[in-house]
């Protein structure tokens, strides 16, 4: 069967052998799923597609909500810098649709594909790992990227990176957390769990990754989202708040619940992600506050679309022996399909020089 040919829109190629969009020479970034809309919206221009059209098209025997098509659509929009109040090139049609109205063409000579443009992934993971001194963790740093890729779709992620003390889980994370960030677009958020010696803060972790990203560049974006919906988790931010405003949400969240502030923060994050995806990376999880923990367990059960990819590390036998329920709350989860684990082995060198593995299943 021939390939279907290349759509060209003023100095734009949508092509479609590579699911991706061209200016030029310059590869514009668009998810599989984003790019799916857009080359079925320009495949059938000039006519209204009702959204209905669009998800049989777009997620084939897959029930997802519109809200999922509500980001691809930003996503499209964005890349192609329309104006949806002035579109050049796709028009929405209030509660029914919409409709590619941009002047198209053909392209019946094919252009040099995107493998002679962009590296293989495999190809960019070995040279990325090389570059950050990152050796013999190609597969555990492409399974990674891999959850990545579903989260971008719109389906939660929730993985245990797992292993002993020295082992190169905060390694093998840092350098996923750097290739992504050179990329660009997606929000990463790092909290830390601490060792306590009596009660420690609950939920530590998760407010140490906001008030970081709150104080980053554009935090002023997240801190709109919490004060929408989470301003139970905003109040417990009060470096990123002046006095007057702090006072005010405080006395709109008194008496607030645990079961509010968990139902406030797993909205956000949805509301957030719509926007932009999230990352958020918790080190040291058999450290952690329970109610730390409550609040993962809540977030990896919400059916809702999400591009949300949660790591968190620990280590196994830290669990065991202190009994920590990390260990109930990881199984229950495991047991239903709600989180990933990927437990690294030892790296051993043989007498060539080349790594080889030495795989053991985690002990929980």
């Amino acid at each position: 069967m021939a390939a279907a040919p290349d759509l060209r829109v003023g100095p734009l190629r949508l092509d479609p052998a590579n699911e991706c969009l061209w200016r030029g020479t310059e590869m514009l970034r668009l998810t599989r799923k984003a790019f799916a809309a857009l080359h079925y919206l320009a495949t059938h221009p000039g006519r209204v597609v009702t959204k209905e059209e669009l998800f049989q098209a777009v997620w084939p025997a897959v029930v997802v909500s519109e809200a999922a098509l509500t980001t691809c659509m930003r996503e499209v929009r964005k890349v192609l810098a329309d104006d949806p109040k002035v579109p050049q090139f796709i028009e929405t049609v209030h509660r029914r649709g919409y409709r590619f109205i941009a002047p198209l063409s053909t392209t019946p000579q094919p252009v040099p594909s995107l493998k002679s443009k962009v590296q293989s992934p495999q190809s960019a993971i070995r040279n990325r790992q090389s570059a950050i001194g990152l050796v013999g963790r190609e597969g555990e740093l492409a399974q990674l990227h891999n959850w990545l890729d579903t989260a971008l779709h719109g389906e939660r992620q929730v993985v245990f990176v797992t292993g002993e003390p020295g082992i190169g889980k905060t390694t093998l994370v840092e350098a996923f957390l750097q290739q992504i960030a050179a990329d660009g677009g997606v929000w990463i958020g790092r909290g830390q769990c601490i060792e306590h010696y009596g009660a420690g803060e609950a939920y530590l972790p998760v407010l140490d990754a906001l008030g970081r990203l709150g104080r980053a560049p554009d935090g002023h974006r997240l801190l709109a989202v919490l004060h929408q919906y989470a301003p139970t988790w905003l109040v417990q931010l009060p470096a990123l708040l002046g006095a007057a405003e702090l006072e005010a949400l405080q006395r709109r969240t008194q008496g607030a619940t645990r079961e509010r502030m968990l139902r406030e923060l797993a909205e956000a994050v949805e509301a957030l992600t719509a926007e932009q995806p999230l990352v958020l990376w918790l080190e040291d999880l058999h450290w952690s506050d329970y109610a730390t923990l409550d609040w993962l367990a809540f977030v990896a059960r919400r059916r809702e679309a999400a591009r949300f990819l949660v790591i968190g590390a620990y280590r196994p036998v830290d669990v065991i022996v202190r009994e920590h329920p990390l260990k109930a709350v990881k199984q229950e989860l495991q047991l239903h399909g709600h989180c990933e684990e990927l437990p690294l082995g030892l790296l051993i060198h043989t007498s060539d020089d080349r790594a080889s593995f030495f795989r053991y299943s985690s002990v929980l």
